[in-house]
């Protein structure tokens, strides 16, 4: 562990979906349990399982906008929300529970036959006919494009080439990072795992620390979908208490700029998994800044 980089091991509860492997490495899901200990009625769907394809028969619900995005608000579920806030396109959103494998819905994997949030659909897509778009970082680019004047997503050819490599910089690593917090609140502790990711992890925060040494954004002084698509992540580990950021200056100056914004602000709260924050939420009507 590099001095000075403290990673901060607490005790957070660990994912109720967990795997064992048995014999001839065949999975075997646990069945995640409520707080009262009987086993929850949803966990056929929500369990890991190595198919794909949908588990059950059931419509998405859909709003009055052409766009319609279905999510919840993890790290990159926040991307699309804070990309759709940024860009002043109307939009409705749809909690999908991913701990009810609302996800592995006929409906949800019609859109993404991957079965992961985020998920958008345009109704007034190309030709002007209705469009999905899955993964987060692809939802970034189809919304910044989509919305020109935001200046998200640069057409000067030098910038814009650079946003796309600090995008996909992101979406290269988030799994290490994704992998750090999932071993280190692990039932099973394994020493190798959690220190190989953790390793990494600090590595990219490293990595994005020194590219913000000498530039207010990752792009220079402009903000594009790079800074949302890192800042989620970033903001998360910090937010979990993963990692110490207070020996990454340039970090943490850029997690408070951006996370001042009224647009990420809102965009956090997006279809949160608390009843505070703004589940099933339409756009329509609300002023932008």
């Amino acid at each position: 562990m590099q001095q000075g980089r403290r990673l901060v091991a607490l005790g957070f509860s660990a994912s109720i979906f967990t795997a064992r492997q048995g014999p001839k490495h065949a999975v075997r899901p646990l069945r995640p349990r409520s707080p009262r200990g009987s086993i929850s009625p949803f966990a056929s769907m929500a369990e890991n399982r190595p198919t794909a394809g949908a588990r059950f028969e059931a419509e998405v619900p859909k709003g009055k906008h052409a766009l319609q995005l279905y999510s919840a608000a993890t790290p990159n579920g926040q991307k699309a929300a804070i990309v759709l806030e940024e860009s002043g396109l109307p939009y409705d959103a749809h909690f999908i529970s991913i701990g009810s494998g609302d996800q592995f819905s006929s409906g949800f994997t019609a859109i993404n036959p991957n079965g992961k949030i985020p998920a958008l659909v345009d109704n007034d897509g190309p030709g002007g006919k209705p469009f999905t778009v899955f993964e987060s970082g692809a939802i970034l680019m189809y919304v910044a494009e989509k919305s020109p004047e935001s200046g998200l997503f640069p057409t000067d050819p030098a910038k814009r080439s650079t946003t796309i490599q600090w995008l996909f910089f992101q979406v290269g690593t988030g799994p290490y990072l994704g992998n750090f917090n999932h071993f280190r609140n692990a039932k099973e502790h394994l020493p190798y795992a959690i220190e190989r990711f953790g390793m990494e992890t600090r590595r990219v925060m490293d990595v994005l620390d020194k590219r913000l040494a000498d530039q207010r954004f990752l792009v220079g002084d402009d903000y594009t979908i790079a800074d949302i698509a890192n800042f989620t992540w970033a903001r998360s580990m910090q937010a979990s208490g993963a990692v110490d950021l207070s020996e990454y200056k340039n970090l943490a100056r850029w997690i408070e700029e951006v996370g001042a914004r009224p647009a990420v602000k809102m965009g956090l709260q997006i279809n949160g998994f608390k009843d505070t924050t703004y589940q099933n939420y339409s756009s329509e009507g609300r002023e932008r800044k």
